[in-house]
């Protein structure tokens, strides 16, 4: 049995919904909407919301801030603004790159450097004196 492709779009989000809750696709929907709803309301409050196993909603207020022009060079003022953030929890991070990989991913990188850098690096030829 070939396994089913990630869901990446509403649509595709609703039917797997169906599917695993064995509910009808309107009820999917309608449980898929409440969850926005929720987690867009509780990212607006002021200590945000967290979603077990996915992450933390929070908005965050930047302060303004002086900035340049790319184009002339010249210095403005960057208005002060409120953004949303999130922050995944561990367990999604875990479940996305395992652990062990994520340690050992940077070492297997490195080696290989060092020796292409070891290998650059050869004896240098003594200069002969004129006579």
């Amino acid at each position: 049995m070939a396994k089913k492709p990630t869901p990446r779009t509403k649509s595709e989000i609703i039917d797997a919904l169906a599917e695993a809750g064995g509910v009808e696709k309107k009820a999917a929907l309608a449980i898929y909407s409440a969850f926005l709803d929720i987690a867009y309301a509780g990212a607006k409050s002021p200590e945000g919301i967290t979603l077990p196993g996915l992450g933390k909603l929070i908005t965050q207020k930047r302060p303004k801030r002086q900035g340049r022009n790319p184009a002339t060079g010249e210095t403005i003022t960057i208005a002060a603004k409120t953004v949303v953030k999130f922050r995944v929890a561990k367990a999604c991070q875990d479940a996305i790159v395992p652990p062990a990989a994520a340690k050992a991913a940077p070492a297997a990188k490195a080696a290989p450097a060092a020796k292409a850098k070891a290998a650059a690096k050869a004896p240098a030829k003594k200069a002969t004196a004129k006579k």
